[in-house]
């Protein structure tokens, strides 16, 4: 009998699916290696996405599929990742040091955008990424107490700033560079260039995403922002009632005016989990998030319960992501996390940092 060929199994591995590219491991260019060697066959799969969660899945999936061809007796897969920078808007150069820059946003206040942001960085580094933070709301500050952190940000040149650590996350906010009382009474040019100096002037290291989370609205400041830091893609976060999600199409349509990817929607205090019972209600209405995504043809991320663990241990300065690592509500975050960083792995990469600056001296 003939030897499997490498596109026998190329082709066996098209039939499998993988559920958070939404597409097979072939055409999303994961296949890096095959090996045929008599009934045994090697495959190594490199995903553009950290995996750290589904690994296991993915190898299983890969493994099964190709021990159904006939004349392979036994398939070894590996499952790796690695993260590549992506293009930002086209007027933009990529921050040093950070590949791909995900903004966290929402069309108005009071929907749990900084709590959503924090945990997802936090799943984001969970599953296996290099992951910083810059907490772009300069007039509501709530990342340092988020992340259980406080105090002054190092300087070592006196220029610029040492990312503050917490739970493997680098950090930057104004929030460290203010008293938590003293109210920020700055015009919009001033909060922007502010922004600009946390975000090129902090000395982050080797990032694969760094997460911002934007001030809530839709306004000058947040179109301005949205101009003026070379974003990779976008998360917009709403809940299920009709005036947050009228505020989140404003919210997508600024980032589609920008030319900043929309990688999806996350829908959050989706339904209402009773701590005394643990009853489930859609109290804020259902299926708004899902709607708005089928109606704008972007990922519906995934949705998240108005419950007060996420609550309590998010002020505590211990998110849930950290706190309960194996809760329904990490495993919830955690797949927020992969699916957005698949979405963005399908888009064009960025070779920019690639190329030395060329410096032109008159001798």
């Amino acid at each position: 009998m003939a030897e499997v060929s490498k596109e026998q199994v190329e082709e066996a591995l098209k039939g499998y699916v993988e559920p958070t590219l939404g597409k097979d491991l072939v055409s999303a260019k994961s296949i890096k290696d095959i090996q045929v060697d008599g009934n045994t066959a090697k495959v190594k799969v490199v995903l553009g996405f950290p995996a750290q969660g589904i690994k296991d899945d993915i190898a299983n999936a890969v493994k099964q599929a190709v021990e159904g061809i006939d004349g392979i007796d036994t398939a070894n897969v590996d499952v790796s990742w690695e993260i590549a920078a992506h293009t930002v808007q086209k007027s933009l150069k990529p921050i040093d040091n950070v590949k791909n820059i995900i903004a966290v946003a929402s069309g108005k206040g009071g929907v749990g955008k900084s709590t959503t942001a924090v945990n997802l960085a936090l799943a984001l580094s969970a599953e296996g990424a290099r992951v910083g933070m810059l907490d772009a709301d300069i007039y509501g500050p709530s990342q340092p107490r988020m992340l259980g952190v406080s105090g002054r940000p190092e300087s070592k040149d006196g220029k610029t700033l040492e990312p503050v650590n917490s739970y493997h996350i680098q950090s930057m906010s104004i929030g460290f560079l203010i008293d938590e009382e003293t109210p920020m009474i700055w015009r919009g040019p001033m909060v922007t260039q502010a922004l600009e100096q946390l975000l090129s002037e902090t000395n982050w290291s080797d990032l694969d995403y760094l997460v911002i989370d934007l001030p809530p609205g839709t306004g000058d400041t947040q179109l301005t922002l949205a101009q003026k830091v070379p974003v990779s893609g976008a998360i917009i976060v709403t809940t299920p009632q009709d005036i947050a999600l009228l505020d989140a199409r404003k919210g997508f349509k600024m980032f589609e005016k920008v030319e900043v990817p929309v990688l999806g929607i996350v829908e959050n205090m989706s339904t209402h989990i009773c701590s005394n019972c643990g009853h489930e209600e859609h109290i804020f209405g259902e299926g708004g998030g899902r709607s708005m995504s089928e109606q704008y043809g972007v990922d519906f991320l995934g949705a998240l319960p108005l419950d007060i663990r996420i609550r309590e241990e998010t002020d505590g300065g211990k998110p849930t992501v950290v706190a309960e690592p194996e809760s329904r509500i990490s495993q919830i975050y955690r797949d927020i996390a992969r699916k957005s960083a698949a979405k963005l792995s399908l888009q064009a990469k960025s070779y920019a940092q690639k190329f030395p600056n060329i410096v032109i001296q008159n001798n």
